[in-house]
């Protein structure tokens, strides 16, 4: 997805900084969804067909797998309020364990704080931003355990797990249609084909060697 300033003053002037409570009046009468990033409403554009299908059955595949557990997953119509920034992000999946909790400031009650899990799907103009500053802040909110990343270009599924000490590491890196994924910290497994059913894939990039043959 890309991200554009919504709502901002003149040029000549510095941006309007708004408050959460502002961000939230503007969320509820907009039409489409906008993060909060410090004091800036920021628009966010919609995702490629490929990027639909593949939440949508990653979604629809953990769901499946929770039946009988107290966790329950979310779509990308969740926000996510970040309690150490004044910040708020739509996920394209969140899975939590238990009663939502909001925001302390928030009386709106959209804005939940406790997800266990989040998972993000990569499309090649977001995964920078998905690996990075969104990886940052998701990781100050002290439920969240899981972090799983869903290629859209190739069948390729990532899980980082938090360690008792706080750290981050690489659970696993699952590769190709056979594999099957595991998100511990919920304890389910994902086949790979069900996350990628009916999905298309690019053709690879050329190697070196045969694009200077082509240009020959």
């Amino acid at each position: 997805m890309v991200y554009s300033v919504a709502m901002t003053a003149a040029p000549s002037h510095p941006p309007r900084r708004f408050s959460l409570a502002e961000y939230l009046e503007f969320e509820d009468a907009a039409e489409g969804k906008h993060e909060f990033h410090d004091g800036q409403i920021l628009a966010m554009s919609g995702g490629s067909p490929e990027h639909a299908l593949i939440t949508a059955s990653a979604l629809r595949a953990i769901g499946n797998r929770l039946e009988g557990k107290p966790c329950r997953v979310y779509s990308s119509d969740l926000k996510i309020g970040l309690l150490s920034t004044s910040r708020v992000y739509y996920p394209d999946g969140t899975i939590v364990c238990g009663p939502l909790e909001f925001h302390p400031d928030d009386p709106r009650r959209q804005l939940a704080t406790n997800p266990r899990v989040i998972v993000e799907v990569l499309s090649p103009t977001t995964e920078a931003y998905d690996r990075g500053e969104k990886f940052r802040d998701y990781r100050t909110l002290p439920s969240f355990a899981e972090y799983v990343l869903i290629s859209q270009v190739a069948p390729i599924v990532e899980t980082f797990l938090r360690q008792p000490d706080g750290s981050w590491l690489i659970a696993a890196a699952y590769t190709g249609l056979d594999a099957t994924a595991s998100i511990r910290s919920i304890q389910v497994e994902i086949k790979l084909s069900d996350i990628y059913a009916n999905v298309t894939f690019p053709p690879p990039a050329p190697s070196p060697d045969a694009r200077e043959r082509e240009a020959q």
